[in-house]
């Protein structure tokens, strides 16, 4: 991906006029696939992507994470943060990915901590990611990973990233495009989704997760939001084929 990720979290989520064009251009790029992924779901077709709902990091950071996590999201927003880490973890595997589990499902569990507080000027995704940082390095991660975990957060929003599920953003990034707009929902075992949304049911998250973006997008009208509706994400959102 050529946009320079360190820009956007130095202009506190806002985008140079050449990192819109190209985002701009990803979108398009991405949009073909999306939609035949979504045919092929619709026709009933499936894939061998699946991972045990029950095998997560459960290490000392991991745990204080889940309870971060618990504490300050909403019941809809927890519930989107379980199902990325375990959707991302799916497409990991499919592509054979080599990532760090622990950084993945802290980065999964508080890439929308901020979501739905927006701040003017400050995007949240942006802020998110350097509370989940501090959060890290507090909960004993070397800082580098504690980095890493930040990192993957305030990436998360940006078209492309989701290519490389070996990356902690794009693990983030892939996992939440499966959950809000079905990106690569086809190569997902269609029962093993059925019981992900069993375990982690969505509780209105199409409804959420629009609004949260409007409300964002109106307080950060330059930063990625911004862009993501005006490319039509909330009509994207709506028509993601999952049943609320």
């Amino acid at each position: 991906m050529s946009v320079d990720h360190e820009v956007i979290r130095a202009n506190s989520g806002a985008l140079t006029a050449a990192q819109r064009r190209r985002l701009r251009a990803e979108i398009a790029r991405t949009l073909p696939g999306l939609l035949a992924g979504r045919l092929a779901w619709a026709a009933g077709r499936g894939g061998r992507g699946r991972t045990d709902l029950a095998r997560v990091p459960d290490s000392g950071a991991a745990r204080e994470a889940e309870e971060l996590a618990r504490a300050e999201l909403s019941t809809p927003v927890l519930a989107h943060s379980f199902r990325t880490y375990l959707f991302g973890k799916a497409l990991a595997g499919l592509d054979n990915a080599t990532y760090d589990d622990e950084v993945a499902y802290i980065a999964c569990l508080l890439h929308d901590l901020n979501l739905g507080t927006p701040t003017v000027g400050r995007c949240f995704a942006v802020a998110g990611g350097e509370r989940a940082a501090a959060f890290a390095l507090g909960a004993g991660l070397a800082p580098e990973r504690a980095d890493a975990v930040g990192a993957a957060v305030a990436a998360h929003i940006t078209p492309g990233v989701a290519a490389d599920t070996g990356d902690p953003g794009g693990f983030v990034s892939a996992g939440a495009a499966v959950d809000v707009i079905g990106a690569r929902i086809a190569e997902l075992d269609r029962d093993w989704v059925g019981e992900v949304l069993t375990e982690h049911p969505r509780h209105n998250w199409k409804k959420v997760a629009i609004a949260a973006f409007r409300a964002e997008a109106k307080a950060v009208p330059e930063g990625r939001t911004a862009l993501l509706l005006a490319a039509g994400f909330a009509t994207t959102v709506r028509f993601a084929p999952f049943a609320e």
